[in-house]
């Protein structure tokens, strides 16, 4: 048997090397927690490596996005949010967002998927990001932030940076000069407006705070009447009465979900409000309205100017 080595015989440098060797397993965990760029940058290449030929998106400002970069080729699915541009409708449907199946997002046999966050349910994902095909969850804040993540998030997966970068500039040039423009008004002059995501049955569904509603309506110079809870809850009639809204806000909605003006303010609590004597009902399109997407800009100009009337010296 061959005697074991003798570290003593070993030179300087020789001895340098094997201590390093030695120390690796214990020295990398403490770099890689100690170097967030290094982190970063080596996560960025892995999504630029990723194979987003045959791509399906799940969000309808993520769907925007990839169109917004000129990406589209690449898609091969869409989620029933992803609406906008009409170009995305001719893509195959693999269900709302919040209801996927794995089934049916395996079938068109993607090559990668990304997908707002909030999208699921969490057994669905779990699948998906567990089918060895390259998955990337786009954050959600609603706000102009958020909106600049996504678009960068989204041209990072698909290994265009720097178009990512041009879009997200033109971005938020539009959108600081939009929400400028809104916060102008005097507080003394803001309107509260009530946003009503459904009223079925009679039962009024309305936002409150941290929502996508309450934070497109702060960015429009207005305020939400309901902020007070968090998130969506049905209202009592005295809540709605107590909220006093100038402006009822909804979605623009076909079949059983939609109401007339005359239908909204025959309600019992809607017809007491300062909405109601003016007939103030605002519906716009809710991908549009609440995607906080490239259009954000846009969305923010036309609620403003539903609630207000034309400011004849916003930007255009």
């Amino acid at each position: 048997m061959k005697p074991p080595y003798d570290l003593r015989r070993l030179r300087p440098w020789e001895l340098a090397l094997t201590g390093l060797a030695l120390c690796a397993p214990l020295l990398l965990p403490l770099a890689w927690q100690a170097s967030p760029a290094f982190v970063g940058a080596a996560i960025a290449q892995d999504m630029q490596e990723a194979d987003t030929s045959r791509l399906v998106s799940v969000g309808g400002a993520v769907t925007e996005i990839v169109y917004a970069l000129g990406e589209e080729e690449r898609l091969v699915g869409r989620d029933s949010t992803s609406v906008y541009p009409e170009a995305a409708m001719k893509l195959p449907d693999v269900g709302y967002m919040r209801q996927l199946s794995a089934e049916g997002v395996m079938a068109i046999n993607p090559s990668a998927i990304i997908a707002v966050e909030g999208s699921g349910p969490p057994e669905t994902l779990t699948v998906l990001e567990n089918a060895d095909i390259p998955f990337r969850m786009v954050p959600e804040t609603y706000d102009r932030s958020g909106i600049l993540t996504k678009i960068r998030t989204v041209g990072d997966f698909l290994g265009v940076p720097e178009k990512a970068a041009d879009l997200a500039g033109k971005v938020e040039a539009d959108l600081d000069a939009a929400i400028a423009d809104a916060a102008g008004r005097p507080e003394s002059e803001r309107k509260r407006v009530l946003f009503i995501l459904s009223m079925q049955d009679g039962k009024i569904l309305a936002s409150g705070s941290g929502t996508a509603a309450d934070a497109i309506i702060a960015l429009s110079g207005a305020i939400n009447a309901t902020s007070a809870f968090p998130g969506y809850k049905a209202l009592s009639d005295e809540a709605i009465i107590e909220a006093k809204p100038d402006v009822v806000l909804m979605m623009t909605r076909s079949g059983g979900h939609a109401a007339t003006d005359d239908e909204l303010f025959a309600h019992p609590a809607l017809s007491l409000t300062p909405a109601a004597k003016t007939q103030a009902a605002i519906r716009m399109d809710g991908l549009h309205l609440l995607g906080f997407g490239p259009r954000t800009a846009g969305a923010v100009r036309e609620l403003n100017a539903a609630i207000y009337g034309k400011n004849p010296n916003a930007s255009q």
